[in-house]
């Protein structure tokens, strides 16, 4: 396998047991959260997935934001389907960049993100947007016990 190949299983692997998991939230769950402070669960699933377009665009301008506006600005919540449908073309879009990196870029371009201090390899950067999403999933985790709701198991 292609290093490539090897980041874009990885995410994909991720996302497979993620969405495994965010269907295990049953509707009437989606709007739950263990305190006033945390993220619901429905906008705990939008964050995973509006954060990896905003990764993206990250990586595009190798750090710079620029004038970002996120394409989930003022979208309604309504339940996880319309979540994954909305975000699938970002998520292609966002593996196809993947396919076009040669070997050396990975270690070649740096992500400059000067208003945070960072500056870091792509491919570094692209195994901490998918460290991101791991994140979540184990908080998500977390969320469904507390709830007394049976987690799917994603460890397959």
């Amino acid at each position: 396998m292609t290093q490539n190949e090897i980041i874009i299983l990885n995410f994909e692997e991720i996302r497979r047991r993620s969405i495994k998991l965010w269907e295990g939230i049953t509707p009437d769950n989606y709007f739950w959260r263990p305190d006033i402070n945390a993220l619901n669960c429905l906008e705990m699933v939008r964050h995973v997935l509006e954060g990896e377009h905003l990764f993206q665009v990250i990586v595009n301008n190798r750090g710079n934001l620029g004038d970002y506006i996120s394409p989930w600005a003022n979208r309604h919540f309504t339940n996880l389907q319309d979540e994954l449908d909305f975000a699938t073309p970002f998520r292609e879009n966002f593996l196809d960049s993947i396919k076009e990196f040669s070997p050396d870029d990975f270690t070649t371009i740096e992500i400059i993100r000067s208003e945070k201090g960072q500056r870091k390899r792509l491919g570094d950067y692209l195994q901490r947007i998918a460290y991101h999403e791991a994140v979540h999933t184990g908080q998500m985790l977390s969320y469904l016990r507390t709830l007394g709701v049976e987690r799917p198991q994603i460890w397959d």
